[in-house]
């Protein structure tokens, strides 16, 4: 058994020494959920919380939250934290939580991971108790973390629970009307919404399309993560992230135009396997056809593995128009990306 790291050959708890160590960049990414009601989802969804500002408000606690984790654990290193970031998304009764933290050190920043997502889970209960006071926080864990000399580490899949069959009289068998439902492909279907904005992630400026696209893909009966914020320089970072867990979709907005500093086109093109231009040119001609200047996007389409990812622009019209070419799409799409649909031979 290995020993524990803080605690010394008598038994007494320590700060462990890292002047030793060298500095590298080193990023944790932690996550939780608060479970709740379907009715709380769909008022925090709304903002139509009695404390308003619900996301906004858990958001800032989990910052200061990871800002302050020396503080209250004890035996923490105070770190001088590069980047910390806290996003949110939904099911029908759960608020999901995911946080990464960022810096440049001796030491790892699991805790300030944790800590951000601990913190802005406690704050989402805090701002929900009126409605739901039985709301409980689960699932406080680390994903993956990067640096030192362990490089990467990522969460082991959890295996699926074995049904352990016990001595009791054989059921009478079913007839075809008491058999369970099949779970259709659309209920195991993830999502993940990517923002691509300098400004949004400084906190500058409000990210308007990204709730948009998470508010209609749930709607669509996906399972949406995000949305995402990147700065246009880290959208390839942003990318990397969102295709962590290998989800269905990925569908990122911003940073298609002709500014030096949009990459996304680029970034997205590095991750695919095989682009879709026909996506990419209906999104385009769309929204040509009501505003000349949507022909200037560089938005591409394709897939990564099993996941298509498609670019959309940064403005709530170009974000409309392609939410209108892809719905009628996704399903035969997504068929045939996970091998199934008609695909008849003239």
């Amino acid at each position: 058994m290995s020993e524990l790291s803080h605690v010394d050959r008598e038994g007494r708890a320590r700060m462990v020494d890292v002047s030793a160590k060298s500095d590298t960049t080193r990023i944790a990414v932690a996550a939780g959920e608060l479970r709740t009601t379907a009715e709380v989802v769909a008022l925090v969804r709304a903002d139509d919380m009695p404390k308003a500002d619900v996301l906004a408000t858990a958001r800032i606690a989990g910052i200061a939250g990871a800002k302050k984790t020396s503080e209250l654990i004890p035996l923490c290193h105070q770190l001088a934290l590069s980047s910390v970031k806290v996003e949110f998304g939904f099911t029908e009764d759960t608020i999901t939580i995911e946080a990464s933290a960022k810096t440049k050190g001796p030491t790892g920043v699991e805790m300030e991971a944790l800590t951000a997502v601990a913190v802005a889970g406690l704050t989402l209960h805090d701002m929900v108790k009126a409605v739901d006071p039985a709301a409980t926080l689960n699932g406080v864990r680390l994903l993956t973390k990067e640096g030192g000399k362990q490089g990467h580490w990522e969460r082991p899949t959890e295996p699926e629970p074995v049904d352990i069959p016990t001595l009791v009289d054989e059921p009478e068998p079913t007839t075809e009307d008491d058999a369970p439902e099949e779970i259709s492909e659309s209920d195991q279907r993830t999502a993940v919404v990517l923002v691509a904005s300098t400004g949004a992630a400084c906190g500058t400026r409000v990210d308007t399309t990204g709730p948009v696209l998470a508010q209609w893909l749930g709607g669509l009966g996906f399972s949406v993560r995000g949305p995402l914020i990147y700065a246009d320089a880290e959208i390839d970072i942003g990318l990397a992230d969102a295709l962590r867990f290998e989800p269905s979709l990925v569908i990122s907005t911003g940073g298609t135009g002709a500014s030096p500093s949009d990459a996304t086109p680029e970034a997205t093109l590095a991750v695919l396997d095989r682009e879709l231009p026909g996506v990419a040119e209906a999104i385009r001609q769309r929204g040509t056809a009501k505003f000349p200047l949507a022909a200037l996007s560089r938005g591409v389409a394709g897939l990564a593995g099993r996941s298509v990812v498609v670019n959309l622009p940064g403005s709530p019209g170009g974000v409309k128009d392609g939410m209108a070419v892809l719905e009628p799409l996704l399903d035969h799409l997504l068929a045939q990306v996970a091998g199934g649909g008609n695909h008849d031979n003239k």
